[in-house]
């Protein structure tokens, strides 16, 4: 051997063992795997829009990830975790662009998952990178999917007090949807998940308002009626269907805006269109009506009697 190809090996094996990036690599975006409502621009860049709407890749050793809120929105949030272990929360300010540095086990490949954690109408947060050691965006989708379609409790508010407690910040601040019940019950059950959530929306009126509702908004890509993308359903395929509407239709409201008493009948007709919506979208799918711990009372038997007659009429 001589001495090149000795110099040769040595550098093959301090490249093997790690200590220098020798397949340090930044791969397409487009060939990511993402859940949930997203969009990828036109410059590349992942907009990740929807409340738990989520990125997955393996990695060897260190990768990094740039993200970035654009300017005019409020803070955003993610939140990523190495192999389904703990998970860390990380604030995104409006008008800047951070970076994500995870590390993972240099021996093994590791599965990294970063999340969104606020909602939809609070602005979205954008993934323009990601570089690392060892990447690989073949990430198999898993065999089973779930959707939860709901207001403020599906969308995780008020559920995280790690970075700002319950008197700080604002509403989102304390945003938290991939720890809310639906992407906890997904992953425990080995499922994919897409949150379909609104703060305050109702099936035929809203917390405060009249609308837009969730079926007005639902087939909008950011719920939203402003923004008018529609999403693809074609790129989701649920076999479950969770339906949580309700708590602010009997809502007494803001104790400002005037608001007539719950009206079942209304209630219920609203919801049977919305379900034989979702049939139409989701031939397939079972569908799961859920009530609310928040309704309680004389009102949570009204609540529960309205949706077995949705059950019932479809």
């Amino acid at each position: 051997m001589t001495k090149y190809s000795k110099v040769l090996q040595c550098l093959l094996l301090i490249c093997i063992a790690g200590s220098i990036s020798c397949k340090a690599q930044q791969l397409s975006l487009s060939a990511a795997k993402v859940i949930g409502r997203y969009d990828i621009r036109t410059n590349g860049d992942i907009e990740l829009i929807s409340s738990a709407a989520y990125l997955q890749y393996y990695a060897q050793g260190s990768s990094s990830i740039k993200v970035y809120v654009p300017a005019g929105y409020p803070p955003g949030y993610i939140q990523y975790s190495v192999n389904n272990g703990a998970a860390t929360r990380m604030r995104v300010m409006a008008g800047q662009s951070a970076t994500l540095q995870i590390e993972a086990p240099l021996n093994s490949r590791s599965l990294i998952t970063i999340a969104k954690t606020t909602e939809a109408k609070t602005g979205p947060v954008f993934i323009s990178s990601i570089s690392g050691d060892a990447i690989d965006f073949k990430v198999p989708a898993k065999p089973y999917a779930i959707e939860f379609i709901g207001n403020s409790i599906t969308c995780g508010a008020a559920a995280d007090e790690s970075l700002l407690t319950c008197n700080e910040g604002t509403y989102h601040d304390h945003h938290n949807a991939y720890d809310a019940y639906g992407p906890r019950v997904a992953r425990a059950l080995h499922m994919e998940y897409v949150l379909s959530s609104v703060s305050g929306i109702g099936i035929y009126r809203n917390w405060n308002s009249n609308g837009p509702t969730m079926p007005e908004v639902y087939k909008n890509l950011a719920l939203d009626t402003a923004d008018k993308r529609l999403r693809n359903f074609s790129s989701f395929a649920p076999q479950i269907v969770c339906i949580a509407l309700g708590t602010n239709d009997f809502s007494m409201g803001d104790g400002k805006t005037p608001r007539l008493p719950f009206d079942s009948a209304v209630y219920v007709s609203h919801y049977i269109a919305f379900v034989q919506e979702m049939m139409n979208i989701y031939p397939n799918a079972t569908l799961a009506l859920l009530s609310s711990p928040m309704v309680q009372g004389n009102n949570r038997k009204l609540f529960e009697r309205c949706l077995q007659s949705v059950s019932a009429a479809v």
